[in-house]
């Protein structure tokens, strides 16, 4: 296209943000429009792309990280003629596929869900690692980002990342149009701020005018051949621009134009132009789905006489998956020698992926693999992945697939104290939709459940612990997905103890006091937390009338909340006793904690013994 074409086709993409939201009565038109230049430019001269097989190896890939300006976004997919006309003014309608914020489980082209600001830069740098260090097929990644994001500091923990490793195949486009949702943004429209920032990372930075399609032609020509950087393209734009009533204009973030007709008529009419995207090149996909049998850790029952703690089963079952499948990758938090990531880290370490302390980055490159088709497991404290939740949240409306692992669970860690202790991880990756919530107590459980992660669908969560833990189980055991395990069990019970993870040893050690005592009680290993076995847990309340659950966790939304869901069908709830991380710890030995939480043996077999003794169970 010659300048005057490119002009006209940005021209018609305002049009069409500003149909499609007049359409649907809402949407963000204004910030659509000042992008439009710079999206026009990129997919005519420089993104290449096969809109007939979105999964090509070659494709570029486009994240619009400023995920409220979708109406431009689908506007570029009908100017690509992935979309109709009639489509587009489908925006924002029950079924449609044009959400307001664009997601993957609703159209092919779309990368990653964004709208929650300041992901897409982060996932992008992940889909960037997968072409610079593993896929190698010569794709480049374009991120589209809106200035208001770049106050997330997860938009610097992406910089960084890519800064360091000299990702030259990513290129941010910012979107500089000064005015946020309440007001002007933090630096208004001095470029030069966000490029002193961006430099500071490693960064190739070129400044701009955002509406001089030749100037933004020339920038994105520019970052192509930057070698060993990654590069920033920072346009100047105006919000609303090409329509006075609201070009740059305040209070206007976030709703249709009032007089869309009229609106239309200055930008030059209804378009119908179409770009032609240039193909791909020729390219293949590099890893081997499955590349040989797995060979899983083995332990045998009762040894070693210490134990095995539960983190160093994962390191060692996932070094074993890596070896015998060549789509796994791992990702660490640098603290990878104490979740055991170290271990596939030295055997395969051209497919482990050092995050350092940004655990929102370590999330967001997760699921940018899994976009390029990886398996990723990102591993750090349970604690520590609190603070990329919003990324998880995210994962899950991508419907992204990615494994993530959880160490130093609960009080069990001892010494460290709270700040170091996950007492809320359950409850956070429980309501996560369509999670899968997974607590092993020993290190074969362990082992089978880090290979079976690898073939689910959607957020998957392992929980490990510090401590060793005695190896209760043979290697020959099988722990399906959803279920649990009867560990004790006889027709005289009169309680059920429910347990997982560190307190499953606990509860054992209570039930065979409690059996001398001539009390006899079931103990259920519940190591699937999500989805949990209900039959069992029914079974159980039928039988023995009352279920004692034990968690190293806080009561609320953990393994008691689990245990509860079994009876959400309408059915009697039994009576259901919960023993949980109560109080705020500090620091003591693991042994020490466990008894100050109530939820060791002992605490467990006094617990049972009172219920016994106040008749509330038979």
């Amino acid at each position: 296209m010659n300048t005057g074409e490119l002009v006209e086709l940005a021209q018609q993409l305002r049009v069409d943000s500003v149909r499609a939201s007049a359409a649907a009565g809402s949407g963000h038109p204004t910030s659509s429009m000042s992008a439009a230049d710079l999206m026009a430019v990129l997919f005519a001269h420089h993104f290449r792309y096969d809109f007939d097989r979105p999964a090509h190896p070659g494709n570029d890939r486009f994240v619009l990280s400023k995920g409220h300006a979708s109406p431009l976004m689908y506007a570029v997919f009908k100017a690509a003629g992935a979309l109709d006309d009639e489509e587009l003014l489908t925006f924002r309608k029950l079924g449609s596929r044009l959400e307001g914020h664009p997601t993957p489980r609703r159209l092919p082209w779309v990368e990653t869900a964004t709208g929650s600001l300041g992901q897409g830069l982060p996932v992008g740098v992940g889909i960037a690692l997968a072409g610079q260090r593993l896929d190698r097929s010569g794709y480049r990644v374009w991120v589209l980002c809106g200035d208001s994001e770049l106050a997330e500091g997860s938009i610097w923990e992406a910089a960084e990342q890519a800064g360091a490793e000299h990702l030259d195949n990513i290129t941010a486009i910012i979107d500089v149009n000064r005015l946020g949702q309440r007001g002007e943004t933090r630096h208004g429209h001095d470029l030069d701020a966000y490029a002193r920032r961006f430099q500071a990372f490693g960064w190739h930075t070129v400044e701009v005018d955002g509406h001089d399609v030749d100037a933004i032609d020339r920038a994105y020509g520019e970052a192509a051949s930057t070698k060993g950087q990654p590069t920033a393209v920072i346009a100047r734009t105006l919000k609303g621009k090409g329509v006075e009533d609201v070009q740059d204009r305040e209070g206007l973030h976030g709703k249709p134009l009032k007089n869309a007709d009229d609106a239309i008529e200055e930008l030059g009419g209804v378009r119908d132009l179409r770009v032609r995207v240039q193909e791909p090149p020729a390219a293949r996909i590099l890893h081997a789905v499955r590349a040989g049998h797995v060979e899983l850790p083995r332990w045998d029952k009762g040894s070693p006489e210490e134990g095995v703690a539960t983190r160093d089963a994962y390191g060692q079952a996932l070094t074993a998956l890596g070896t015998g499948r060549g789509d796994v990758v791992a990702l660490d938090g640098e603290v990878g020698d104490s979740t055991r990531t170290e271990l596939f880290a030295k055997e395969h370490p051209e497919r482990y992926f050092e995050c350092y302390i940004a655990e929102q980055q370590m999330v967001a490159a997760a699921v940018g693999l899994a976009a390029r088709g990886w398996v990723p497991y990102a591993g750090t404290f349970a604690a520590f992945l609190t603070r990329a939740h919003d990324f998880v949240r995210m994962a899950s409306i991508s419907g992204a697939g990615i494994n993530l692992v959880g160490s130093h669970a609960g009080v069990a860690i001892g010494q460290d104290g709270p700040s170091q202790m996950g007492l809320e991880d359950l409850a956070m990756m429980r309501a996560v939709h369509g999670s899968t919530v997974l607590y092993p107590c020993d290190a074969n459980q362990t082992a089978h459940l880090v290979a079976a992660m690898a073939d689910l669908e959607g957020i998957r969560y392992l929980r490990t612990g510090r401590g060793e833990s005695p190896v209760i189980y043979g290697p020959e055991e099988e722990f399906p997905i959803g279920g649990s395990k009867v560990l004790r069990s006889s027709a005289d019970d009169r309680m059920t103890i429910v347990a997982a993870g560190v307190t499953v040893p606990e509860a054992l050690k209570a039930a065979d006091a409690l059996d001398q005592e001539g009390i006899r009680v079931r103990v259920i290993d519940l190591y699937s937390v999500k989805p949990v076995d209900r039959d069992t847990l029914r079974r159980a309340a039928e039988d023995t009338g009352c279920l004692l659950t034990v968690e190293d966790h806080h009561e609320e939304g953990g393994l008691g909340d689990a245990v509860l869901d079994a009876f959400t069908d309408g059915r009697p709830v039994p009576r259901l006793v919960r023993l949980a991380v109560r109080s705020m710890p500090g620091s003591a030995s693991p042994e020490e904690q466990l008894h100050a939480a109530g939820i060791d043996a002992e605490s467990v077999a006094a617990a049972a013994r009172l219920l016994v003794e106040q008749a509330i169970v038979p």
